[in-house]
């Protein structure tokens, strides 16, 4: 009986040591799922607003942040990964330190390394209490989705070792956040953190060298990205957009468009469509403060007209009126333009490119994109199209011609370039021509980088210096044997 009764005890003291070791666990789980608050979820969603994930993170609509979205750089197509809070497929496993590491050092959860398509080498500069309120947002503010994107399989050797990545990391990444300048003021130093940090403005707009490196004393003075070119923006009013205003560049910013100035098509389409409208406005004017102030590195030259200054309205169907539309498709050069544009062009655009009243369908003399020295952009806009949607500014969209699209017979390239001819001559920059061989580049999306060979050969004379190391290294052990 005494025996039952110290048993008794004995159960009873081990369920009782179970529940509070079971509390225990509970208590310390309970301290690891951090519940943030809305506030600070909220900041961290505005956050990866400003730094435009959504663009590149995502493929499908209807699955925001799960990756899959393709990305051409000059090395290759670089696929977006998953960053919804998944634990089986996403960064739902990653501590806040992993997520920091990821975001302004480019190292994965697992220690592999990004490529810098992820601007990791902007969002260095993001404060440590801005990297909090995000990770909150990705924790706790997205919807985890359990798939699995494909990888990124196509990039040549050696861009296809992420290890590559240490080196390059060490010569160009930054390894410090964005430090005020005291001598400004507030609202120019909030524009740079967000123009420099989050919305990555000289990922695009700097130029870059044989490494692929962001060229710093060039800075925002223009870059070719893909099959489009990220103009100077500088406050350079021969080069730049010195002539425009904070008010203006903060319009811009806002809609996509700034009225006989610019529209904003490609990725620049993008980042106004998901990233700058959805700011709020004493973001934008900061903004615009900052980038208005980037001094440019190329000399004024007030005899030069600026790419906003170009063509005139023109209607060249006098030209071929009465000329049936097989005999016109017959022609060469500019006649051949001319031709093309009426037929695909000037319904939108007016028969003298004078757009529409309301500017939905802009004029095509006095912008940028037909007085722009290169033009990548023209081609581009020809090829892909242009589909832009802003809450000020309603959706923009114009069909692509380089792909059979709606029934619609795609132009080739002799086509294209004899169109874009045609515009540049009539309503742009004459002093600028396009050939077939410039158009396949840009359908192709871009040119291609020479940094993939330099690493080859690179690699290859390294094998060279060692192999010649090794063989005097077995010299010298042969002559000291013999000695």
């Amino acid at each position: 009986m005494q025996h039952t009764t110290s048993l008794r005890h004995r159960v009873s003291a081990a369920r009782t040591a179970a529940v509070l070791a079971f509390g225990t666990l509970a208590v310390a789980g309970a301290a690891m799922a951090q519940n943030y608050s809305p506030e600070l979820i909220e900041k961290g969603r505005y956050l990866a607003t400003a730094s435009d994930c959504i663009a590149c993170h995502t493929a499908t609509k209807t699955k925001p942040m799960a990756g899959g979205h393709s990305i051409s750089s000059p090395v290759g197509d670089i696929v977006a990964t998953n960053i919804t809070p998944s634990k089986s497929h996403g960064i739902g496993n990653y501590s806040e330190q992993q997520f920091a590491d990821a975001l302004r050092k480019g190292v994965r959860a697992d220690g592999a390394q990004l490529y810098p398509a992820m601007p990791y080498t902007a969002f260095s500069l993001f404060t440590n209490e801005d990297v909090h309120a995000m990770y909150a947002y990705f924790m706790e503010g997205v919807k985890p989705v359990d798939e699995a994107p494909k990888a990124t399989t196509s990039l040549p050797f050696p861009m296809n070792v992420r290890a590559s990545m240490i080196g390059w990391n060490l010569l160009f990444a930054n390894d410090k956040p964005f430090e005020p300048d005291p001598a400004q003021t507030p609202e120019w130093n909030r524009g740079a953190y967000l123009a420099l940090g989050a919305g990555h403005c000289v990922t695009c707009h700097t130029p870059r060298g044989a490494m692929m490196q962001e060229l710093a004393s060039k800075s925002m003075s223009g870059a070719q990205i893909g099959a489009w070119y990220a103009p100077d923006i500088t406050n350079s009013k021969t080069h730049g957009i010195g002539s425009w205003s904070v008010d203006e560049l903060t319009t811009y910013l806002t809609t996509g468009h700034l009225p006989g100035k610019s529209q904003a098509a490609g990725p620049m389409a993008e980042a106004i469509t998901h990233s700058f409208s959805q700011l709020n406005e004493t973001d934008l004017r900061a903004i615009s403060t900052y980038i208005l102030s980037v001094p440019s590195h190329k000399p004024e030259d007030p005899a030069q007209r600026n790419r906003f200054a170009h063509g005139q309205a023109t209607d060249a169907t006098a030209g071929f009126r009465g000329t049936s539309f097989a005999e016109g498709m017959k022609q060469s050069g500019t006649a051949l333009g001319a031709q093309i544009f009426t037929a695909n062009c000037a319904s939108c655009h007016g028969a003298s490119g004078q757009g529409t009243q309301d500017s939905y369908y802009p004029a095509l003399f006095g912008k940028s994109i037909t007085g722009e020295a290169n033009p990548s952009n023209l081609i581009a806009a020809i090829l892909n199209g242009v589909d832009r949607e802003t809450p000020k500014g309603g959706h923009v969209f114009m069909p692509p011609f380089g792909d059979q699209t709606n029934a619609m017979v795609p132009l080739k390239n002799e086509e294209v370039a004899a169109l874009s001819n045609f515009l540049l001559t009539s309503y742009g920059n004459s002093a600028v021509s396009v050939t077939a061989d410039q158009v396949q580049v840009i359908r192709e999306g871009g040119a291609k980088s020479s940094l993939v060979l330099l690493a080859r050969v690179g690699m290859a004379v390294g094998a060279v210096v060692v192999l010649l190391l090794l063989v005097l290294l077995a010299k010298k052990r042969g002559r000291a044997r013999r000695r």
